[in-house]
């Protein structure tokens, strides 16, 4: 019984522990520049960036070509922002504390999102660099 206990113990630390070190991976790639290219394109400014802008970046990202063989998408942050629009939709009505938030989560998203196309636009250039000076 102990050893059930003990190891459910662990298990329960080790979820909380995933959920701390993804949300801070999350937080730390939102934090990064968006260069202003992906701006442009997307038309969008950099401070008036909101959650409704994570579409247009999400469709800017399967625009963008991916030259290298890994596939980085957006798989689980397009989920995470899925669950929190629906969560905004369903609790928003009567708590404005959760409309803030889940505001603040989808910009989130939309700055991860257009990191992703930063990134990806960066590897394909330094990508044709490489072909070019071969």
């Amino acid at each position: 019984m102990f050893s059930a206990a003990l190891l459910s113990i662990a298990v329960v630390a080790m979820g909380q522990f995933a959920l701390y070190y993804w949300r801070a991976v999350f937080t730390g790639m939102a934090s990064l520049p968006i260069s202003s290219r992906v701006l442009e394109a997307a038309q969008v400014q950099e401070a008036s960036i909101c959650g409704n802008d994570f579409e247009k970046f999400a469709s800017l990202l399967t625009l963008t070509p991916e030259l290298k063989e890994t596939k980085s998408g957006l798989g689980l942050v397009k989920a995470y922002y899925s669950v929190v629009q629906q969560a905004e939709k369903v609790f928003a009505s009567f708590s404005p504390m959760m409309a803030g938030w889940a505001e603040k989560e989808r910009t989130l998203c939309a700055r991860i999102a257009a990191v992703h196309i930063d990134r990806r636009l960066e590897a394909n250039l330094v990508q044709a660099a490489a072909i070019r000076s071969i």
